[in-house]
């Protein structure tokens, strides 16, 4: 995570219920509003932003997208991380994301 900002919150994971059913955490509103108010300069496509988050001993590389729906970044949680820490939807986590 070196050379990134770390951002360490408690959030659930849920997942969306549209194609492919992927699951997500959202960050919080107030952390997320002080990455954008940073950062969106440095957004790609549809609000991307690479870095790279952590849950419990999982580290893995990633972005986060901006929902302009819930006004927050999304944090996509991949099965093989979901299966490592032996994560379910409605799970409470603490994570780090590094933007």
């Amino acid at each position: 995570m070196t050379g990134k900002i770390p951002y360490s919150f408690k959030a659930s994971i849920w997942k969306y219920e549209g194609h492919g059913g992927w699951y997500f955490i959202s960050l919080p509103q107030a952390i997320a509003q002080e990455i954008r108010r940073h950062l969106k300069s440095s957004e790609s496509g549809w609000g991307r932003l690479a870095g790279t988050a952590q849950i419990g001993n999982t580290q893995w590389d990633t972005a986060i997208w901006f929902d302009t729906q819930h006004n927050t970044y999304l944090l996509p949680v991949k099965a093989e991380v979901r299966k490592k820490e032996g994560l379910m939807e409605g799970d409470e986590v603490t994570c780090v994301v590094s933007v």
